[in-house]
């Protein structure tokens, strides 16, 4: 009887442990599969790109120029002369709305980072005056301190064209309030404060309230086989299998020229951290144009974004860009470990130097040539920053050489 009694109380016993088990792993799977719909639900529905929403989106931007809210250089061709015409959503992604709309015939793209003109911090400033008496200086003291506060740089008031024109009259306050909303905007910044002094990002072609519209271009994309549809670029003509490696060869010195550009040209080193084809593009004449640099930052930023806690180098790699951790004092240096060329030649450079790709156009000698020193660029530098910076150095002049003398023998063949 004791044996029977033992028998159902430990069979109750497991009983109630699977039970209390199948009620956790039910709970878990139910905890990770709201998870799981809450962010589908977000990324698909909530910031689905659609026709429909950019109507709306646009149509409550022009309602706000009528109001007086806000205004710009291509409201009126938006809002009223039906000059700059909506084509399609191209993708909501990480806060940014883009659209693609024709203006006077020509493509162009409109970007925002935010979908309402009231969802950006507004002036106070404009609530506390009634007229136009708010000295010059001080609104360029404030257009320098957003800039200081979004891109980390000092500017003089003689640099910041770009960004403020002086523009008194009717509807002063809307055009103040339109500039603040577009300096909350960092890729606008760079590109206007960039366009005068740099052919490798895209050029500003005027604003609507939030919205900005920059020049149209063929973006490039991993799965395509040249990476940038030269075609789509630059014509039909680049269907033979010459034609697009003398392209691909003349894209990659236009990729080592921003490279150098933007490690010296500016007053500091400006870093990309988020390096994939679908982040440039290419001009008619095979110039790469950098197109999202919501992850590019100069130098003082991007020390600023290294230097934090770690307990291992894992805890020091921001995107495309990391530090190395000084286990002694459980910190990220500030100075990046990498740079611009070494990714750039990882992710970019990798994909084209193949046999598959050059075929017989190239002669097999300067092939391996180029493949090996496209190897060597992307591999890990020293851990010693300046040796780091002499490999580097090394390996930009050597890929320029070898390149060249891809143009030379591909400009032979073709004679």
């Amino acid at each position: 009887m004791r044996g029977i009694l033992g028998f159902k109380r430990l069979r109750l016993k497991i009983w109630r442990r699977c039970t209390l088990l199948f009620f956790l792993c039910w709970a878990g799977c139910w905890l990770l599969g709201s998870t799981f719909l809450f962010l589908v639900h977000r990324s698909v529905f909530s910031e689905r790109c659609t026709d429909e929403k950019s109507h709306r989106m646009l149509a409550r931007l022009c309602l706000d120029y009528r109001k007086g809210a806000l205004t710009g250089d291509l409201c009126e061709d938006l809002c009223v002369a039906q000059k700059l015409v909506y084509k399609q959503c191209l993708y909501y992604d990480r806060g940014k709305k883009v659209i693609r709309a024709d203006w006077k015939g020509q493509p162009v793209i409109l970007k925002s980072k935010k979908e309402i003109f009231s969802s950006y911090q507004s002036l106070r400033l404009l609530d506390e005056v009634e007229t136009q008496d708010v000295p010059e200086t001080e609104l360029l003291l404030m257009v320098a301190l957003e800039v200081k506060n979004v891109l980390g740089l000092e500017l003089s008031n003689n640099t910041m064209g770009p960004l403020w024109t002086r523009r008194r009259g009717l509807h002063w306050k809307a055009q103040v309030a339109s500039m603040w909303s577009l300096l909350q905007q960092e890729e606008y910044i760079y590109f206007s404060l960039l366009q005068d002094v740099s052919k490798h990002v895209l050029r500003v072609i005027g604003s609507c309230g939030h919205f900005y519209a920059v020049e149209y271009l063929t973006a490039g994309h991993a799965r395509h086989k040249t990476i940038f549809p030269l075609e789509d670029a630059v014509g039909p003509s680049f269907t033979g299998t010459k034609s697009k490696v003398k392209a691909i060869t003349d894209i990659a010195l236009s990729f080592l020229d921003m490279v150098n550009h933007f490690d010296n040209d500016f007053s500091h080193r400006l870093h990309l951290c988020d390096i994939k084809p679908e982040n440039f593009a290419i001009r008619n004449d095979l110039t790469v144009v950098a197109i999202d640099v919501d992850m590019a930052f100069f130098e003082p930023k991007m020390r600023d974004i290294l230097e934090q806690n770690c307990t291992g180098d894992e805890d020091c790699n921001f995107f495309d860009c990391f530090s190395k951790c000084d286990l002694r004092i459980k910190r990220c240096g500030a100075e990046r470990a990498n740079n611009n060329l070494q990714v750039i030649c990882d992710k970019i450079f990798r994909h084209w130097f193949s046999p598959n790709l050059s075929g017989p156009t190239i002669s097999f000698p300067l092939q391996l040539q180029l493949q090996k020193a496209v190897h060597e660029c992307a591999k890990p530098g020293p851990k010693d920053l300046t040796q780091h910076q002499q490999t580097s150095l090394h390996s930009l002049s050597e890929l320029y050489h070898l390149l060249q003398a891809s143009q030379r023998e591909l400009q032979k063949a073709t004679l």
